[in-house]
């Protein structure tokens, strides 16, 4: 019979362990590691509930969805199906990125629109945009307008309860005139309404570094790519852990950035097969960086 003396002296004994054993602490109260949906793109198509149940599998609890369009929706589902098929494995898209690139070129409202009510149904916390077409981002004018176009789009998300994002890739680190298109992006949106989604893949690739960016824009960088460079090639990208990227660096200044969340990101060069690749990123993520 287990008395009241000893299930008080059990219980403390127990706490004990936990605050001496910082890694049974960790489980108890596991952070969260998503993945950009985008690393399974070739599988998604094919079969998208036995994609998400393998990213489950592999130890991820929340994504970030990619390839949202009006006529297709998500693959061939409604955002209330893939919701359900997320809900059933545990998974939340905290994000998803949409594509935008007729409103940020003219002010056209009809992708916004349905790419917010796409959001709602998914109940993301944040809408992002992750591409910047060619044609208009050539000059310190583009970069302007854009940075207007985000603000806007930034106030109609807010008052329907979402944030906007922008995700960067490494042309917006090339300089007009003295100046960098993401430096114009960075001082020209709203701090409080417009959030930027970092890629430290491509900040690195640009010849950037993401700490400094941290430092000289402290709490913007709401969310972030975690993406490994293959050492041999940097063109490629590699698991977490096994590239040329020092991420533990990068995540003892989360605060700073102001980073809530964080997705696995994988393009091209799996060693193996890409569930294979994102289990081996999401160990590396568990065990040597939260």
């Amino acid at each position: 019979m287990i008395t009241r003396r000893n299930f008080i002296r059990n219980t403390s004994l127990a706490a004990t362990a936990v605050l001496t054993l910082p890694s049974l602490a960790f489980t108890m109260d596991k952070k969260e590691i998503g993945l950009q949906l985008y690393t399974l793109r070739e599988e998604l198509p094919k079969n998208v509930k036995a994609t998400l149940e393998k990213v489950a599998a592999a130890g991820f609890t929340t994504v970030e969805t990619y390839g949202f369009s009006i006529k297709d929706q998500f693959w061939g589902l409604s955002p209330l199906e893939l919701k359900k098929i997320l809900d059933s494995n545990g998974l939340k898209a905290v994000s998803g990125h949409y594509n935008l690139g007729s409103f940020l070129a003219d002010g056209n409202i009809t992708e916004l629109k349905a790419a917010i009510e796409a959001a709602k149904i998914l109940k993301s916390e944040f809408l992002t945009i992750p591409w910047i077409d060619e044609p208009f981002r050539k000059t310190i004018t583009d970069y302007k307008l854009i940075a207007s176009r985000l603000n806007e789009a930034a106030k109609i998300c807010s008052d329907a309860g979402l944030k906007l994002a922008y995700h960067n890739h490494d042309f917006e680190f090339q300089k007009h005139d003295g100046i960098t298109g993401y430096e114009i992006l960075l001082k020209e949106t709203d701090k409080d309404l417009v959030y930027f989604e970092l890629d430290l893949y491509w900040v690195f690739r640009s010849g950037n570094d993401p700490i400094q960016l941290f430092r000289d824009n402290p709490g913007r960088f709401r969310m972030w790519h975690v993406k490994d460079m293959e050492k041999a090639n940097p063109a490629l990208n590699a698991e977490i852990g096994s590239g040329s990227i020092d991420f533990k660096s990068i995540f003892k200044e989360a605060k700073q950035s102001g980073m809530k969340h964080f997705f696995v990101e994988q393009e091209n060069n799996y060693n193996t097969n890409p569930f294979e690749s994102i289990k081996k990123s999401c160990d590396f993520i568990s065990k040597s960086l939260i």
